[in-house]
Parts: structure tokens; sequence; C-alpha cells
């Protein structure tokens, strides 16, 4: 018998028991929206504070040339009215892999920073370089270290 060490299952039936872990999916989608709701209601009545715009995003760039697409996303990026965070990330797992995570003022503003030149720019010289897309979220920042409004 395999043994559990600490394994909790969670849920209305839930002990303080070894047996293996179980959640239960009404729980996990419980929390979930719980959690959703909370952050959205919080966004929304901040005083006077309109709700922030993210995006996480990943890029593959073509086989040997991620620090070089990298360059070009950071460089085609210094002033762009409304980014309040920008940052480019190497996955650590993926030698072509590239994170990029935005945070805007508003969506507007976000879509307004694709009709300027310097991004222009920076999406024609970087579109060779890059071998694909990955995942792609949508987030509605509350605040955070570093993260000011502006």
């Amino acid at each position: 018998m395999a043994e559990n060490y600490g394994r909790r299952r969670f849920g209305a039936d839930s002990m303080l028991d070894d047996s293996p872990m179980h959640i239960c999916r009404r729980d996990l989608l419980a929390g979930a929206a719980t959690a959703i709701g909370a952050s959205t209601l919080f966004a929304q009545t901040r005083a006077g504070a309109k709700a922030m715009y993210g995006l996480i995003g990943k890029f593959k760039s073509a086989p040997g040339r991620r620090d070089e697409l990298m360059q070009v996303l950071i460089d085609g990026t210094g002033t762009m009215p409304g980014c309040l965070s920008y940052i480019v990330a190497a996955d650590s797992a993926d030698a072509d892999g590239i994170w990029i995570t935005e945070v805007w003022d508003s969506e507007a503003s976000h879509q307004a920073s694709l009709l300027l030149p310097q991004v222009k720019e920076a999406i024609a010289k970087g579109r060779p370089m890059i071998a694909g897309f990955g995942e792609r979220f949508t987030t509605l920042p509350i605040g955070g270290h570093g993260l000011s409004r502006g």
C-alpha cells in the first residue's frame, strides 16, 4: 500500500486523515468563481479607478534567434502612452520560448499602441524571427509591487 504522507481530501466530505488528495470538481469551480468575482469586484470598486488591462502571451522564436527577438521587442517599446508595465522574459524550460507580460491603463491604450511608429517597426523587424505563438491570456490587474497607475 502506498504511503500518503499528509495528503488531504478537500470538499464537504473531507476530514483530516491520510486519504489520497481529492479535489471535488464543484469545490474547485466554486473557488475559481469566487476568486474571479472578488478580483473583478475589487478592480471595479476602487475609488474612481478604471480597471487596468493586462496581457500575458508566449512567443516561439525561430531556433537560435530568441535573444535577438527579445531585444527587438524591448527596443521597440520604449515609450508607449498608457503602458504601465511591459516585461520580456526568456522561458526557462524552452530555449526558443519568450513570455511577454503587459499592463495597460486601459484596453484602448493597448490598441492605440499598435499604431505607434516604433511598435509597427518592431513588429515588422521581429516578424521573421517568430516561429509561432503559444498561450495568450487577458487579465484584469489590480496592483502589485512596481506597478504604478501613472
